[in-house]
């Protein structure tokens, strides 16, 4: 005897709902398959949007404390480049005072070896390289781009614009500096310590 299923009766062979597509594909999938957990597949697919934007906060989290890092160790180092040429010419001794220049490079001298050990040891310290020399001299080049990218940037506002005024001169020098900073974290970061990328997956720790 041939067995006829009910055209109405859901669930069976034949009826119009087993002939509709599910709505969720990865579930009836998963379910067909042996060993699947179609909870935890349901689980994982809702969880998946929520990962990433976690890894991302954390991502950002660490690059803005990098950031912090770096500017501070440049607070550090323009406080003992215009310190130490202050004491230079001014100070006990009047050790330079007649020879300007030639404090303003012992000054600037001893601010880049400073930044560069504060960089090295805190701001970049999980990307130093074994190769110190190296290292110092790509920094001595960067910090020399950095000044002529502030030079540049007044020579521009003096010559070409005829901005001449104390006022415009002061924006030129903040907005070189300005330039400069950017041009130089970037640059010390991707040119000059290079040992080995951030763990940027864990959130900054003291």
């Amino acid at each position: 005897m041939t067995d006829v299923t009910p055209a109405g009766e859901p669930g069976r062979l034949g009826s119009p709902e087993a002939d509709r597509p599910s709505p969720f594909p990865f579930v009836l999938a998963a379910s067909e398959a042996p060993g699947t957990d179609v909870a935890h597949v349901a689980a994982d697919a809702a969880a998946a949007p929520g990962a990433g934007t976690s890894r991302g906060r954390r991502l950002g989290r660490a690059r803005l404390y990098e950031l912090v890092k770096f500017g501070s160790v440049g607070a550090v180092s323009f406080v003992v480049d215009m310190g130490l040429f202050n004491l230079l010419q001014f100070g006990p001794g009047h050790l330079l005072d007649a020879k300007p220049l030639t404090a303003r490079v012992v000054s600037v001298a001893v601010a880049t070896l400073v930044a560069w050990v504060g960089n090295r040891l805190w701001t970049f310290s999980d990307r130093r390289t074994e190769n110190r020399p190296r290292e110092l001299a790509g920094f001595i080049v960067v910090n020399l781009g950095g000044l002529l990218i502030g030079i540049g940037v007044l020579a521009l506002f003096v010559y070409p614009l005829g901005l001449d005024s104390p006022l415009w001169k002061n924006v030129a020098n903040l907005l070189g500096i300005g330039l400069g900073t950017i041009f130089r974290y970037f640059a010390y970061r991707y040119l000059v310590f290079t040992g080995g990328e951030t763990s940027t997956d864990s959130t900054p720790t003291e």
